[in-house]
């Protein structure tokens, strides 16, 4: 089938190229987006007034697509601020913070820890709850503050947020981009992708900081002499433990849920925002009696502003993209003629250049590291998706591997593990400089985006 490349066609793969050098710039996109929305609409439709339209509509278009997981985030953001309050999660952390008895298990196990604390509540919240409990046990069981800010990045930032398997918030990004109507087809595809980058750069990570350890072996001791963090003294009753119980069960039982009753996209979606919700509510009236009819609003109210403020700019950034998806093209544009544009250029391309399955993986490699440079893990995913859906269209892959490459590729970078200005929450809980940090994720990063990168195209 030959495709015809419109005027409109180029004008968005300019703002394409905006966007990519802005987010290189470490600058956020959401001003070209605009203005690339505006532009392509007034020139599709031939009207300044249906380019201001063509704005809105894709963020009304973008915001339906995400609101589902938008919504499930901010009620376990707000549960997550409870079990704080109520020092529930100090309970649930103080067996896994007993475990450490020495700096090699205190690596593993506050990696593992951050893993799956992020895996059911983000790593924002996560990485809270990890320094104020577990960092201390780690210093004290002869882990360097470095060691415990390498391990909280990598297994939280890197490894839970980038494969974000039970709230499923970065593969429905991803999956709505690349054309998925769920995001199974990302989780499925991203597994061994994601064994093999977490592998290869925790297993790095380790080896480099057990010779920096035998090097200088003096940093620990003086950080454990300077350790004054103390076992903060914490008002515990029974509503307290009560959720420390209820919230891990509730959550795994969803977990069971899900797997036997083959619960995907939407409908996990739902199951896990009720779930949090339900505890949210239950918990808020045990602890606050007639006040928890006022405490639940401040605690929804907040966990909705932490969702939209991660969420606000990646509603404008995948409204943009989503011109390049035929279907959602149509909805942005207000016309049926209306094209996806990276389609198109996907069929063109197919058509003037021999493209091959390295080529390609190297493309959605490089996209996801270059978009995710502005700090946000998030940022990077409206594009990869839509590049997977692009070299789709012009050779044979799997999409679904090449689209879960392109996300490591974005969150690994964006989301905090290699560059100082995202790796700032971290560095601050632990006490290290976000600097260090950075040089000391850079080398087993890059040798886990080599490694995930071969296996991607053996299994494309």
């Amino acid at each position: 089938m030959t495709v015809e490349l419109t005027a409109a066609h180029w004008l968005f793969l300019f703002w394409v190229g905006v966007v990519i050098v802005v987010m290189a710039l470490r600058k956020d996109p959401v001003i070209p987006c605009i203005l690339g929305l505006l532009s392509v609409g007034w020139l599709v439709k031939s009207s300044f007034i249906s380019g201001v339209s063509t704005v809105f509509n894709a963020l009304i278009v973008a915001g339906n697509e995400f609101w589902g997981i938008i919504v499930v985030i901010s009620l376990i953001v707000a549960l997550s601020k409870l079990l704080s309050d109520t020092g529930a999660d100090y309970l649930v952390m103080r067996p896994a913070a007993r475990l450490m008895i020495n700096p090699d298990i205190a690596f593993w196990t506050i990696g593992i820890a951050m893993m799956l604390t992020s895996w059911f509540f983000w790593p924002s919240p996560a990485t809270a709850l990890i320094g104020a409990i577990m960092v201390p046990a780690a210093i004290r069981a002869g882990l360097p503050a470095m060691g415990a800010a390498v391990a909280m990045n990598l297994f939280g930032h890197g490894i839970a947020l980038s494969t974000d398997y039970v709230i499923q918030g970065a593969p429905t990004i991803t999956a709505k981009a690349a054309g998925f109507a769920d995001p199974s087809p990302v989780i499925v595809a991203s597994i061994p992708l994601a064994i093999t980058m977490g592998l290869v750069t925790t297993i790095t990570a380790y080896i480099m900081l057990k010779r920096d350890m035998a090097h200088n072996p003096e940093q620990i001791i003086a950080e454990q002499a300077a350790l004054t963090a103390q076992e903060v003294e914490r008002e515990l009753d029974w509503v307290s433990y009560f959720l420390a119980i209820i919230t891990p069960v509730a959550f795994a039982l969803d977990v069971v849920a899900m797997w036997v009753l083959k619960l995907r996209g939407g409908d996990a979606t739902a199951l896990l925002g009720a779930t949090a919700v339900l505890i949210l509510t239950l918990g808020t009236l045990l602890k606050y009696r007639w006040e928890g009819f006022e405490k639940i609003t401040d605690y929804v109210r907040e966990g909705f502003m932490f969702g939209i403020k991660i969420f606000a700019p990646v509603i404008i950034i995948g409204g943009f993209f989503f011109l390049g998806k035929g279907e959602l093209a149509k909805t942005i544009l207000s016309t049926q003629a209306a094209t996806g544009f990276l389609e198109d250029f996907g069929l063109a391309l197919s058509q003037t250049v021999p493209l091959n399955k390295v080529f390609v993986a190297i493309v959605s490699l490089a996209t996801g590291i270059i978009v995710g440079l502005d700090g946000s893990g998030f940022s990077p995913l409206p594009l990869v998706g839509a590049v997977a859906a692009t070299f789709d269209k012009a050779i044979q892959i799997d999409k679904a591997t090449l689209a879960a490459l392109g996300q490591i590729a974005g969150v690994w970078t964006g989301g905090g593990t290699i560059i100082p200005w995202g790796l700032i929450p971290v560095a601050a809980i632990t006490g290290v400089n976000p600097i260090e940090l950075a040089r000391q994720n850079f080398i087993p990063v890059v040798l886990g985006f080599i490694a995930t990168t071969i296996v991607a195209i053996l299994l494309m």
